[in-house]
């Protein structure tokens, strides 16, 4: 053993240093509670402490029919002053009634006033003027506050829309408007609200059956655990049961489309041709001509002649793949530990979700606030500008634009670190890719190693390295981390180049340019392709890197052409395998989800006691569900992994042993007898 890919290895310290110091860096500069707390206008945070606004929570926006869309006030800017309020209003109220009483109701001023500008209290202003500078909102409506900002509360009465039981308010412009100018609010509003109220219903269910849920998903580690034992002496029988069962059924097919075919005869019109009667939206049509049942025939008949053909000239290798799954579960069976290591990939992945998730965010919130001139009027030419709220009153820009006022807009910078945001997060992404197809590929190289070690083990299990799994692990990230993250590099530039694709057909949905879709469908299809391509030649290559230990290009290829050289093994081998875990994945899923629908549906007498009452029993019951088929794929992809480390392992022994004294196979007895060989040679020790 010796080192391999050191330049890649030194490449991948050094960036893993540089992804530290950029999320240092975005650590100094972001700031997350601009995602926590809603900002107003003038850029400070509702809510925040040791801040005039510590005991404002909520955002208000001074003219709500100005964004309509729930999505515009959460993500965007609103045209319209946005002020921190400790409470929404309750109540109906306009400027011009407020002005025309205040003198003799100072409570409604006093109460109206809160939803005005800090520090303003002249009623006596005119309400142009008022409205002008947006000092005070023309009116206020009954508001509820939902995600820490003032949305009218809306309800139905009798399916008519309504806000505080009424059906029109005042504009406070002198104009008597219907609620249902806000229908379209509304309409995404209750929608939200409606799935916050789910979504309380559905974490009580979780807070109550969470305790069952994990004994679900323990007893689907359990049933995984015995699947992959009992493979050992039941893979064949599976197998050959599905073969015969799709024998059967096209036979069944065959006759019954023959029995239609002479059922028909003599019946008028039967005798047509599909070309007769040309394209039809009724399909039943076509199954009263004779034509149809004849052609349906001649394709079971096609399907039958192939599988049984397959199946008698790719006998010996459908014996070879079964006997590869059967030893897979032999190995599985003497080292234990592998079925668990699915747990550190799981907990690598999770970090660096984690901190990708976190660098994301503060690179998102890196900005200082940057004020923009917000016009009422859409010639004003400084509209969209940037402005110093400071100054902004003694420039000459109200005067030109009435109205006009410098409004938060979003939070960005002039200094070289706030141009370079966007490539920032793109090396935040790429890095991330990179990490994790990494920890995918230190754990398919730890696994391919223990497996290793028990297949070319003499005598097994004697010969089996005391601690392979660890040892495995242990030559890994010794000797061959460049190898790993120069496989997992390549195989993170494509996935990059397929989110960039994404995003761009995203951009370009709406355009009418037919040959840019095309174009941009073929290269995503091209690239899926690659990307499934390298995935399949880094899993072997990791193999052989596992094996022999040489460097990732020279594995790569040694792999790859002893694939080709055993190219009808691999293609049996390979649908065989993922129709036997495929089969154990539903069996697990499956049966874990019977058994849990009785118990949540409380349809087991025994113990109906003992089952939670739910709002949705389809909550756990898809979790467990869901969790069982997760858990079932966790241990059979160890399993996957050992019959592709044991086959690489069996076509090596075939071109590297002869089977003589000099040079014994390792293969086990049935994959021995099952080549023709009268007697296992004795092995060196």
């Amino acid at each position: 053993r010796h080192c391999t890919d050191v330049v890649c290895c030194v490449i991948f310290v050094v960036v893993i240093l540089g992804y530290i110091a950029l999320g240092v860096v975005a650590w100094v500069h972001g700031d997350p509670r601009k995602v926590i707390y809603p900002t107003d206008s003038y850029g400070q945070f509702c809510g925040q402490k040791d801040t005039p606004n510590e005991n404002k929570t909520i955002l208000f926006y001074f003219n709500i029919l100005k964004c309509a869309s729930p999505v515009v006030l959460i993500n965007l800017q609103c045209p319209t002053t946005q002020l921190c309020v400790s409470k929404c209003p309750d109540r109906f109220v306009t400027y011009i009634d407020v002005q025309a009483s205040y003198r003799y109701k100072p409570d409604q001023w006093n109460y109206f006033k809160q939803f005005c500008k800090p520090g303003f209290n002249s009623p006596r202003k005119s309400v142009a003027q008022v409205l002008r500078d947006e000092d005070c909102p023309s009116m206020i409506i009954p508001s509820r506050p939902f995600l820490k900002r003032c949305f009218p509360d809306f309800s139905t009465k009798n399916g008519v829309l309504t806000v505080a039981n009424q059906t029109t308010f005042k504009d406070g412009r002198g104009k008597t408007r219907n609620v249902t100018d806000l229908r379209e609010a509304a309409n995404g509003i209750n929608n939200v609200l409606d799935a916050r109220s789910i979504g309380v219903k559905i974490f009580e269910d979780y807070a109550i059956s969470w305790y069952w849920i994990l004994i679900g998903l323990f007893i689907a580690m359990i049933v995984s655990l015995l699947f992959l034992v009992l493979l050992r002496f039941t893979a064949g029988v599976l197998f050959w049961i599905f073969i015969f069962g799709v024998i059967g059924i096209i036979g069944y097919g065959i006759w019954h489309c023959y029995w239609e075919y002479d059922h028909l005869k003599g019946i008028p019109g039967s005798d047509l041709t599909v070309y007769d009667i040309g394209f039809q939206t009724d399909f039943r049509v076509y199954l009263q001509l004779r034509q149809t049942w004849l052609a349906f025939m001649v394709i079971l008949c096609g399907a039958e002649v192939i599988i049984i053909l397959m199946l008698i000239f790719l006998r010996n290798r459908i014996r070879i793949a079964i006997a590869l799954l059967q030893e897979g579960s032999r190995a599985i069976g003497y080292i234990m530990s592998t079925l668990f290591y699915p747990i550190v990939t799981f907990i690598l992945i999770a970090v660096c979700i984690s901190y990708w998730a976190v660098t994301a965010v503060f690179l998102a919130t890196s900005g200082e606030p940057v004020y923009k001139v917000m016009a009422n009027q859409t010639l004003c030419k400084y509209a969209n500008l940037t402005c110093d709220p400071e100054t902004f009153n003694s420039t000459n820009v109200t005067k030109l634009c009435p109205g006009a006022q410098c409004t938060f807009a979003f939070y960005g910078g002039e200094s070289l670190y706030h141009k370079y945001i966007f490539i920032f997060q793109l090396a935040n992404a790429f890095v991330f890719l990179w990490l994790v197809n990494f920890a995918i590929a230190l754990g398919q190289c730890t696994l391919a190693g223990a497996f290793a070690s028990y297949y070319w083990a003499s005598r097994k299990p004697a010969d089996i390295p005391l601690w392979p799994l660890f040892s495995s692990f242990g030559r890994a990230i010794r000797y061959h981390t460049g190898s790993l993250a120069f496989g997992a590099l390549i195989l993170a530039i494509v996935q990059l180049i397929r989110v960039i694709l994404e995003y761009l057909d995203h951009k370009l949905k709406g355009t009418q340019n037919s040959f840019t879709r095309f174009l941009l469908c073929c290269l995503k299809c091209c690239f899926w392709c690659l990307e499934k391509f390298l995935k399949f030649i880094n899993r072997n290559a990791y193999i052989m890197i596992a094996i022999y230990g040489k460097n990732f290009c020279t594995s790569a290829k040694e792999a790859f052409f002893l694939l080709m050289r055993n190219v009808v093994r691999v293609a049996v081998l390979d649908k065989v395998t993922d129709f036997l875990l495929f089969l154990g994945k539903i069996l697990v899923a499956g049966g874990v989800g019977v058994l849990a629908f009785f118990f949540f549906t409380q349809k087991i007498p025994v113990i109906a006691q003992e089952a939670p009452t739910l709002n949705y029993y389809w909550v756990p019951l898809l979790t467990v569900i869901i969790g069982s088929y997760l858990v079932a794929h966790g241990f059979f992809s160890v399993y996957a992994m050992c019959v592709d480390t044991l086959f690489l392992c069996f076509c090596e022994d075939l071109e590297r042993n002869d089977g003589s004294t000099a040079k014994p196979y390792f293969m086990s007895a049935s994959l021995h007898r099952i080549l023709g060989k009268k007697e296992l040679s004795p092995k060196k020790a």
